[in-house]
């Protein structure tokens, strides 16, 4: 009934299909994200009539809340048994608030609902984030202006600048020593497919330079219909304002067509928490996760 496997290039047209007649704006819900991350999540996938389904056993059966159309009374009871005959409870993350009423109607009192705050993306206006303007940001023009003191250019990512933001990246990992950091290893995986199959996967993205040499770039992609999700952002940490500028930048050049951008959850980092809240988000997405009893 259910043929979990790893995902692979060729899954792109099917999965994007069934992802675009949900629309839901979840970093989850980006086949170049699916592709990037799998190794970390140990991420398996497949699909169930028009359903999308994806699932880790890192830390227990757990799936995604399935993109596409159908029955989904039918669906999750199938789930349930698949978990069940794996001596597990179907456990359902990235559950939309407005999606729980789905679960009280088909399976009323078999179920708990949890959430933990680290896993919630953060979702700015575009527009907030090209113009930076009125006082909440004027803390971050500040920077800006500290950054355009240097001999700084700006131009969209090209494969003429892969090398260099490949360099850079692990240059970042090796200076924060991060070999035993699990997340720290997938996000290397992630940014090396991310370059590898930058066009295969509709990337497009932005890199910051001072003097010629790279100070910092970032990697996105559309999401749903209003939506771009910044994947991938790095820059110099002791560059006052390099974060900013390749955030500002990369915004003014190519969100004119979206709404609203997503900049991921903050994992329960404080630091990282701090920052994406000092950027003024125009609301988070609230994922719950289901557990039957």
């Amino acid at each position: 009934m259910f043929d979990f496997r790893k995902i692979e290039l060729k899954d792109r047209e099917w999965i994007n299909e069934l992802l675009k007649r949900s629309d839901f704006r979840g970093c989850e819900y980006s086949f170049a994200n699916n592709f990037a991350w799998h190794r970390l999540y140990e991420t398996k996938i497949c699909r169930y009539k028009d359903f999308y389904i994806s699932c880790s056993e890192k830390y227990g059966l757990r799936f995604t809340y399935p993109a596409g159309e159908g029955d989904r009374k039918e669906l999750f009871s199938a789930l349930r048994r698949y978990a069940e005959e794996r001596n597990c409870p179907l456990v359902v993350s990235s559950v939309l608030t407005e999606n729980i009423a789905l679960f009280e109607e088909y399976f009323p009192g078999e179920f708990t609902v949890s959430a933990d705050e680290a896993d919630f993306d953060y979702i700015y206006s575009a527009e907030k984030l090209r113009s930076l303007s009125g006082k909440k940001y004027h803390g971050k023009r500040n920077h800006l202006n500290r950054f355009y003191e240097n001999n700084w250019s700006y131009s969209r990512l090209s494969e003429a600048d892969f090398d260099e933001c490949i360099s850079f990246a692990v240059k970042s990992y090796n200076d924060n020593a991060s070999y035993s950091d699990e997340s720290a290893v997938g996000e290397q995986y992630a940014i090396n497919t991310f370059f590898n199959y930058y066009n295969e996967l509709g990337l497009f993205g932005g890199v910051v330079r001072i003097d010629g040499k790279v100070a910092g770039f970032t990697i996105g992609s559309r999401i749903n219909s209003d939506t771009m999700d910044t994947h991938i952002e790095k820059a110099e940490s002791g560059i006052n304002g390099a974060y900013t500028a390749v955030m500002n930048e990369f915004a003014k050049d190519v969100s004119e067509e979206f709404t609203y951008i997503n900049r991921e959850e903050d994992l329960g980092i404080e630091g990282l928490r701090k920052s994406k809240r000092s950027y003024c988000p125009e609301f988070q997405i609230v994922k719950n996760t289901v557990t039957f009893r």
